[in-house]
């Protein structure tokens, strides 16, 4: 009966919203004359939450480089300007992309009424997607990619984080056999149970989850997701080690405008306000106004939130909280390490060869992105030494010469390579995984007390 009536109630909240998008349609300017350096994209909208989250994500997934932000959605209305580049920071004039951009997010588009379930989350049965969490260490994506060569799976796509001692995959296999979904329940099976021993491990501290679907879900949001709900944003009584380099975060309350302000200060990198955007919609917060602006190499972000049953922070309980969550966010996706990028014909147990000879040279990587397009492999690894010391010159041209030195090319900064060799008693015998505010057309000042 219950389900019945979340039925029905879900069939008339569609209709509201259709009936509100007709009357209230949503607009998109698209202006490249009035920003010397930027394309400026206003949108428009019935306000709604999560929309917000919506919006940025249709704008990180093109790649774009948003540079400045302004943000105000008081009311049953929002109206979001971003000041955006494409990644060599030059405006975007093409139009096909111009097209894309007033379809995916204009009236024509859909985002609108998509909140109520997973953003980014579609169908498809080209491929299985897997989802693991586990606790990181040595070896542990060339144990898993082991798995599934030897159960006849092909990698076409995967992501791999690690923060705080945890690791989070989301990985796009498909059948050797069919190259399309795996269809076989006993193999389906089969991998999950193995690949559940990979990564539990011998850590019975900590949960290890292996999550088997078909279909295609938005990568970085779903990783956000697993990490936060592993708790990936608490560290352990006096961890203060990397104090230094953490973002700037801080959270106080505008008792005037009931209202708390959130401030972000922290280095600029892709993605940025993606994640941060993302984690206070999963933490079920409404930002109601914000202002994003970018320095040279330092990111400020900041606003003014309330939680979505209409409360400002409530407790100093509350304010960590958001403040670990929020460093987390921006922490996951920090590439350290030396940046490899592999490009060579597709074939099953590719990646399984490539972490393994990683693996047997001590190197450490500490995020990869593993793609395939038109039967070709197109991978990125950032490395680190396990022992902590910068990568070897020697080690990477002994792993480039097992590889292929055309096949797998450095494309990190000079810092991240030692011309010595350097002896350590803690070196793995395994490498591991992956361990102002002025606009164009407005400013934002405000004073809190």
């Amino acid at each position: 009966m219950e389900a019945t009536m979340s039925y029905s109630q879900n069939i008339m909240d569609d209709e509201y919203e259709k009936f509100i998008r007709r009357m209230n349609p949503p607009r998109v300017v698209i202006d490249n004359e009035s920003c010397k350096n930027a394309t400026v994209i206003q949108v428009d909208s019935a306000n709604k939450h999560g929309i917000l989250l919506e919006v940025v994500q249709i704008l990180t997934d093109l790649n774009f480089i948003i540079t400045k932000a302004y943000i105000s959605s008081d009311g049953g209305w929002f109206m979001d300007v971003f000041n955006v580049t494409n990644q060599d920071g030059n405006k975007i004039t093409e139009e096909p992309i111009l097209e894309y951009i007033m379809k995916s997010l204009g009236p024509d588009s859909c985002f609108a009424s998509s909140m109520r379930r997973s953003v980014g989350v579609t169908t498809g049965m080209d491929h299985t997607s897997i989802e693991l969490i586990g606790s990181d260490r040595p070896g542990l994506l060339s144990e898993v990619s082991a798995v599934l060569t030897n159960l006849r799976c092909n990698v076409v796509n995967a992501e791999v984080w690690t923060h705080n001692t945890r690791a989070a995959a989301i990985m796009q296999v498909t059948d050797d056999e069919t190259g399309g979904a795996i269809a076989d329940s006993e193999k389906l099976s089969m991998i999950k149970k193995l690949l559940c021993n990979v990564l539990r491990g011998s850590n019975k501290s900590r949960d290890a989850k292996t999550l088997l679907s078909h279909g295609v879900t938005h990568t970085d949001r779903r990783l956000h997701q697993l990490m936060f709900a592993d708790r990936d944003y608490e560290r352990a009584a006096g961890d203060g080690s990397d104090d230094k380099e953490r973002p700037n975060v801080n959270v106080v309350n505008w008792q005037d405008k009931d209202y708390s302000v959130v401030t972000i200060r922290c280095k600029d990198r892709p993605k940025l306000l993606f994640d941060t955007i993302c984690t206070l919609t999963d933490m079920q917060y409404v930002v109601f106004h914000g202002n994003v602006d970018t320095e040279g190499l330092e990111a400020y972000q900041e606003y003014c939130i309330r939680h979505i049953d209409g409360s400002p922070v409530k407790s100093d309980a509350e304010r960590q909280r958001v403040i670990q969550c929020l460093e987390a966010a921006i922490e996951r996706r920090v590439s350290e390490g030396l940046k490899l990028e592999l490009c060579t014909t597709d074939r099953v147990g590719l990646l399984s060869n490539v972490t393994r000879i990683f693996r047997e040279n001590s190197l450490t990587v500490t995020r990869a992105e593993v793609s395939t397009r038109a039967g070709k492999a197109l991978n990125t690894f950032y490395v680190r030494d396990s022992s902590g010391y910068p990568v070897d010159t020697k080690i990477i041209e002994s792993v480039r010469q097992t590889i292929g030195q055309t096949i797998l090319r450095v494309k990190g900064s000079p810092e991240e390579l030692n011309p010595v060799q350097q002896e350590s008693p803690t070196r793995f015998l395994f490498g591991g995984l992956f361990k102002s505010r002025s606009f164009c057309n407005f400013g934002s000042v405000r004073s809190y007390s």
